[in-house]
């Protein structure tokens, strides 16, 4: 396992990071593991070399945390080898995302951060968490606010790093300008949407993280299921698929192009599918760690050989192709105007 740092800071993470929103039992269709399991996997992704964990409080409304502290606490590395991450923002109950309840139990106010924080710390239980990322958005609580209630949380030693996700470029840009001038900490990171099958990202996000010193940890790498090479042009997916139950998140019209371009290369480097996906995330510019989830061992078994999967520049290319973004405005003409500078 190689460590990289995470974006501009001097923190060293795992370039894969074991994602727990499958660690629970009541989070969409996607959580199934429970303490048992979760032990086992986190105990093999540190075997591996996996430093870097990362969760949301809302992920099954806490009892992911709840089981990813236990089984680290249980875990062959220390407190301090540990890199947790988890998130805030999403409703903390059935009643508040369905707009009952608390109205305070959802968003990025300052009553809602330093509650959530402190609920999470419990959960995971531990001291401080070393990336607490906002989940989201809020269109209700002004930029500021919400900065500034992070910066505190990093001051009084709850927080050790800051990180966003699921943030327009617009809205990423406003907050490390702001953050800047005002002398409040600054988000590391930004956690995105990225695979071969989904590269929005790549229009305007990925350059502006690269430009600003942020790191790219990519969710959902395999495009919910659609890179395992369970899928194939000729039928939908085997029956119990990820995608029968929940189909997110959206994937480019040419995925099976794509998955025709893993497959050839599979084949070619004698590695599977899903590591042929992951190896190539680890090659895209300003890519810090890339989330992988696993429900089961040999899932996780799998995702962990992706490192080792070393892809030519013609096989990166090639697979590249298949999905390659067309250009939108201005991109294409800022290409256009500065050819041959």
């Amino acid at each position: 396992m190689n460590y990289r740092q995470l974006g501009r800071t001097g923190l060293k993470v795992s370039e894969l990071c074991l994602g727990a929103m499958t660690f629970g039992s009541n989070f969409l269709s996607i959580a199934v593991v429970g303490q048992n399991d979760a032990d086992a996997l986190v105990s093999r992704a540190i075997e591996s070399g996996v430093n870097f964990f990362d969760t949301a409080d809302v992920y099954s409304y806490g009892e992911s945390e709840e089981i990813l502290g236990k089984a680290l606490k249980q875990a062959p590395l220390t407190r301090d080898q540990a890199v947790i991450a988890t998130k805030v923002r999403s409703p903390m109950s059935r009643a508040a995302s369905e707009g009952s309840g608390d109205p305070n139990n959802v968003g990025l106010s300052r009553k809602h951060i330093m509650t959530a924080c402190e609920a999470s710390l419990r959960r995971l239980g531990t001291d401080y968490i070393d990336l607490y990322q906002v989940h989201g958005w809020d269109i209700r609580t002004p930029l500021e606010e919400a900065l500034r209630t992070l910066d505190d949380l990093v001051r009084q030693g709850k927080v050790r790093y800051i990180g966003a996700s699921n943030w327009s470029v617009r809205h990423l840009a406003q907050a490390v300008t702001l953050a800047d001038a005002k002398g409040w900490e600054r988000f590391a990171s930004l956690q995105a949407y990225y695979a071969l099958a989904g590269r929005d990202l790549e229009h305007e996000l990925q350059p502006y993280c690269v430009e600003a010193g942020l790191g790219i940890m990519p969710w959902s790498p395999l495009a919910g299921g659609y890179l395992t090479g369970k899928f194939r042009r000729d039928h939908s997916g085997p029956e119990g698929a990820r995608r029968s139950g929940f189909d997110f998140p959206p994937v480019d019209a040419r995925v099976y192009d794509a998955i025709d371009a893993l497959e050839a290369v599979a084949g070619e480097t004698g590695a599977s599918v899903p590591q042929v996906a992951l190896a190539w995330l680890l090659t895209r510019p300003g890519v810090s760690s890339v989330i992988i989830g696993a429900k089961n061992m040999a899932q996780l078994e799998d995702n962990l050989g992706a490192p080792a999967v070393s892809l030519t520049e013609e096989q990166i290319a090639r697979l590249s192709a298949t999905t390659a973004p067309l250009a939108q405005y201005p991109a294409w003409m800022i290409e256009r105007q500065n050819s041959g500078r």
